[in-house]
């Protein structure tokens, strides 16, 4: 499935910046550079995440084993243009499964291991999933049991394949097919069939926001290409440096951040998530880290912990951060004690890709706060991101073009990294501009330098009502549309709530239907049982006997949030 029109693809191929090598040869020229070098290694905990011991594998032996993968999807029917979903923790599996995926053309749609029936049903009626591939259990949850019951209700899905053990009836053990495989005749013959181009569609990843469905971002090498360059140019990637990623490779953060630069640079990536504290910091000096990746409160938290002083931090050249604002004084804290860099970083799947770094924004106290604008018209930056790149502010309520600095406006991007569109049946509206510019409902501001020019930029607010949660976002749409059919909610409305620790936290705030007040335990059970996953749940509760709206009839969230300063209710979210 080809993405951009060929006249987009003419143009940045003649300016050099598409045209790169597909993934798969990604892949084989590492391999043939280094087939014996560490490739990719386990998260240390495995066996608390899921089957199977940890392992590591070399250039070789990873490419052996995409190889084995691709031939057990070939056996299933899968081929050019099948989408194909994936629900796999961080492991060896998932990179191997994404590689086997992309190299036979079908493309790969990874997803969260935390989503539920609910959700995995949601997608792949949209991406019409031809297969599935997962694992037997994250930690006590089930996945394939999941994806079997979500099998059993689409028609499109006609496999699933798991790793690990006691797998249901009617899964395939990929594992064990996959070991088993001595005849790669087939792959051979299918893969001289097609030529890998990069502007065919590899991933489907999914954008929750304004919408109560998500949102699918179909994207190419070419456009990943960008994105994935400037973490590279930011951190000064190489062959020699051993990456540790504990983000969720489903979406920009986990895939430009992590997958593409271990790929396009050749180094170790060492795995890791969930989250665990003492494993993540073992594994940086065990491994011997150079770079990874945390959210500030992490990273402030470690300057007060043990992990400051015993060494853990010895080999660590560069931090990437962001999702939430960064402390100037931390950034300092890491360069003065560790001589550590922190990059401040934003993205988006649909194309954003703002980087921080010592060469862009040099001054620490700048970087915690300000963004290279990349596209200024005015300044070129050191990083590949900013390569063919132009942006603009637009004030949301005029439509008009934003000139000067201290003024607030949504951030419009132009330029090779940016999406080609929604997959069709995913969204209601069109997300570029009269000007051809990707509308990305962040609201920044220009920050002027010492000679005038609108050099920076600085976040400010988010156009869209999406809650950040960890990492993860959550649509307030969704789960307002879920409530609406609670009998003691007459209406509801989801915010999120600014926490140290995970960013935001979801709070509801409803309005009874009756007498009695709704509760939040009540709330939480009747969400539960539309099998939603966890982290969307709401942590408190507020009932109001209306909900503030502006003159139009919009519920002014923004108010919500002033209102709702302390937790007046709570309850677990297992």
């Amino acid at each position: 499935m080809r993405l951009h029109p060929q006249t987009t693809v003419d143009e940045y191929t003649r300016a050099g910046l598409w045209g790169q090598d597909t993934w798969d040869v990604l892949l084989e020229k590492n391999v043939a550079a280094q087939p014996d070098a560490i490739s990719i290694v386990d998260p240390a905990n495995r066996e608390a995440i899921t089957d199977g011991p940890p392992r590591e594998l070399t250039w070789a032996e990873l490419s052996d084993l995409v190889d084995r993968l691709a031939v057990a999807l070939l056996d299933a029917g899968i081929g050019i243009d099948d989408v194909v979903g994936v629900q796999l923790p961080n492991s060896v599996e998932l990179s191997a499964s994404l590689l086997a995926i992309t190299s036979i053309g079908a493309i790969a749609s990874p997803l969260p291991v935390q989503y539920r029936e609910y959700e995995l049903e949601q997608l792949a009626e949209l991406a019409k999933f031809r297969a599935f591939v997962t694992v037997s259990r994250v930690s006590s949850h089930r996945l394939v049991d999941s994806a079997m019951t979500v099998k059993s209700s689409v028609p499109s899905l006609t496999a699933v394949f798991a790793f690990g053990d006691s797998l249901p009836v009617g899964a395939v053990d990929m594992g064990q097919v996959s070991a088993e495989v001595t005849d790669f005749s087939a792959l051979r013959d299918h893969r001289a069939t097609f030529t890998a181009d990069p502007n065919d569609c590899v991933t489907i990843c999914w954008t929750s926001g304004t919408e109560s469905t998500p949102k699918a971002v179909p994207r190419c090498p070419n456009d990943w290409y960008g994105s994935a360059m400037g973490s590279v140019s930011a951190a000064a990637l190489s062959r020699d440096d051993v990456l540790l990623n504990p983000f969720p490779m489903v979406n920009m953060a986990g895939i430009a951040g992590m997958f593409l630069p271990w790929l396009l640079t050749g180094a170790t990536l060492v795995q890791h998530h969930p989250f665990d504290a003492p494993t993540f910091f073992g594994q940086l000096m065990q491994r011997k880290v150079t770079y990874t990746v945390a959210p500030p409160a992490l990273l402030t938290r470690a300057l007060a912990s043990d992990a400051a002083s015993a060494g853990v931090f010895d080999s660590v050249r560069v931090i990437g951060s962001g999702s939430a604002p960064l402390s100037p004084h931390m950034i300092g804290e890491y360069k003065e004690r560790f001589d550590i860099e922190i990059n401040n970083c934003f993205g988006s799947n649909e194309g954003t890709c703002l980087v921080g770094d010592p060469v862009t924004v040099p001054e620490l106290d700048r970087r915690a706060v300000y963004f290279p604008r990349f596209g200024s018209p005015d300044h070129t930056w050191d990083n590949t991101a900013s390569l063919g790149m132009d942006n603009r502010l637009v004030d949301l309520a005029t439509e008009e073009e934003i000139t000067t600095a201290g003024v607030p406006g949504e951030l419009r991007i132009k330029g090779p990294q940016v999406f080609s569109g929604y997959l069709a049946g995913t969204a209601s509206s069109d997300p570029f501009d009269k000007q051809g510019y990707f509308a990305t409902g962040d609201i920044f501001q220009y920050v002027a330098d010492e000679t005038g020019d609108l050099r920076y930029l600085q976040y400010v607010d988010r156009a869209k009502d999406l809650i950040v949660r960890g990492g993860m976002n959550i649509s307030p749409a969704e789960l307002e549309s879920m409530l609406a059919g609670h009998p003691a909610v007459a209406e509801a409305a989801m915010i999120g709530i600014p926490d140290p620790e995970m960013g935001e936290r979801v709070a509801a705030v409803v309005v009874a239907s009756g007498d009695v007040d709704p509760t939040l335990e009540g709330i939480l059970i009747f969400l539960r049982a539309q099998n939603i996953a966890a982290y969307k749940l709401p942590e408190s509760l507020t009932v109001l006997d209306e909900l503030p709206r502006n003159p139009v009839g919009k519920v002014t969230k923004r108010e919500l949030r002033t209102m709702v300063v302390a937790v007046p209710s709570s309850a677990s979210k297992s």
